[in-house]
């Protein structure tokens, strides 16, 4: 599995794109929120000759929405996340306003996922993680044969994604990361959805919020 990484938007957010030999891509948190941004993201995918099959949310909070509106209707994909993420997604033209943030309502979720299932396209098939603790069901993705983890914003380079949201719990997360995130291995490069990437064994050695 081949990743691509795009910072989009005031909020510095990851969006990712991943793709195979196969041509065929998934689309995770697509942050763009302006035609440059979209133009950026469309770009990298004609340029590389890859079929958009699914779109993603790890979760569904302002920052990691914005851009999929324009990427369901450009490529006619549904939305997959989480069920318990859908709350949060009904609650965003509200949070977009209170930011003043240009937001084009996010389709529903349509297409359900939960731990233990699988996203797959093309040749690559990734393993579904439930890691709440930052949004209600967040929920993080594990190429087992690579070991990459696409997190969304559970766990990042020296720290942790924020609880005082609604719906998120320091408790909850902390548990989501030891419990769900540490046992996938050390060496596994963890890939969120704000800053650079990491490895589980580095968070797991000096990442002040979990030492």
């Amino acid at each position: 599995m081949k990743i691509a990484v795009f910072t989009f938007s005031s909020w510095a957010e990851n969006t990712y794109v991943l793709y195979d030999d196969t041509k065929e891509c998934c689309i995770v948190d697509p942050g763009c929120n302006d035609e440059a941004e979209q133009k950026t993201l469309v770009d990298f995918i004609e340029s590389n000759g890859l079929i958009p099959t699914k779109l993603v949310n790890t979760h569904c909070h302002i920052d990691h929405v914005l851009g999929n509106k324009f990427v369901a209707e450009k490529y006619g994909l549904d939305l997959i996340s989480h069920k318990g993420e859908q709350i949060v997604l009904d609650n965003m033209v509200g949070v977009a306003h209170m930011y003043g943030t240009p937001y084009e309502k996010s389709p529903d979720i349509t297409v359900f996922l939960d731990e233990g299932d699988y996203l797959s396209f093309g040749d690559t098939k990734l393993e579904v993680y439930l890691t709440p603790g930052h949004s209600p069901a967040s929920i993080s993705f594990f190429h087992r044969e690579s070991k990459q983890l696409i997190a969304g914003d559970v766990l990042f380079k020296g720290s942790i994604g924020r609880t005082d949201l609604p719906g998120g719990d320091h408790a909850t997360l902390i548990s989501s990361i030891k419990d769900k995130l540490y046992p996938l291995g050390d060496e596994v490069v963890v890939y969120n959805g704000h800053g650079p990437s990491t490895t589980i064994g580095e968070e797991r050695r000096t990442n002040p919020f979990l030492v």
